[in-house]
């Protein structure tokens, strides 16, 4: 796993985001988030509004996006909440960016069943590619970092650039989805082997079959 910190704040960084507020479409909807919340609980909504907030940072910068520090103080005025409160929610998931990430942020799944599939084989691809964990390339264009267990066991090995997950690779078939993104297209999102719809089996199930084209009672064959 890649080290996680926070990006230092410098007279620099107050220059540039010291006077951070919402653009009017995400004023809009931290208002409808806030609205969700009784009284006296609109705090509730903290996360939804740093996950706004680092997507605004992200338009600005034509990046991922991420939180720096003058961000999150905007946040915790938001909600009347003590910075340090807020600070934990952003430190505590890896969700928030805490430094400056590329326009593609490309997150390997390393944990043990990617690791078996071949997450080795996907890292030395991003390494090739000039890509290493904890960093941004030079050109701005990727982030690499090394993350848990996703939730795609089944398809194996995956990986999250920015908001899609990307399953069942290969070195070929990642380095034709990294190749797609960097022309400026959309590569195909989910899983990556032919024929396969989500992370049903290959080659079609083998039990309950009659499931496959309508909402079929086996009771009574039981």
């Amino acid at each position: 796993m890649a080290d996680r910190y926070i990006e230092p704040d410098t007279p620099e960084l107050r220059e540039r985001w010291g006077g951070f507020s919402w653009k009017p479409a995400w004023a809009e909807r931290a208002r409808f988030e806030i609205a969700k919340y009784p009284e006296g609980r609109q705090r509730s909504a903290v996360m939804a509004l740093l996950d706004f907030a680092q997507r605004q940072v992200g338009e600005e910068t034509s990046t991922q996006g991420w939180l720096p520090i003058p961000v999150i103080e905007f946040v915790a005025r938001e909600l009347d909440m003590p910075v340090i409160r807020v600070l934990e929610v952003a430190t505590f998931y890896t969700m928030y960016n805490l430094v400056p990430v590329g326009r593609f942020h490309v997150q390997v799944c390393g944990t043990t069943p990617c690791m078996l599939r071949g997450s080795d084989d996907i890292l030395a691809a991003c390494k090739a590619r000039g890509m290493k964990k904890g960093h941004t390339t030079d050109d701005g264009m990727w982030t690499l970092t090394e993350v848990e267990c996703m939730g795609n066991c089944a398809t194996a090995p995956m990986v999250q650039i920015n908001d899609d997950n990307y399953e069942d690779l290969t070195t070929e078939r990642f380095d034709h989805v990294l190749d797609e993104l960097a022309a400026g297209r959309q590569p195909k999102t989910g899983t990556q082997e032919p024929g396969r719809h989500t992370s049903e089996p290959l080659g079609g199930p083998t039990t309950l079959e009659a499931m496959v084209h309508e909402n079929h009672d086996y009771r009574s064959e039981w």
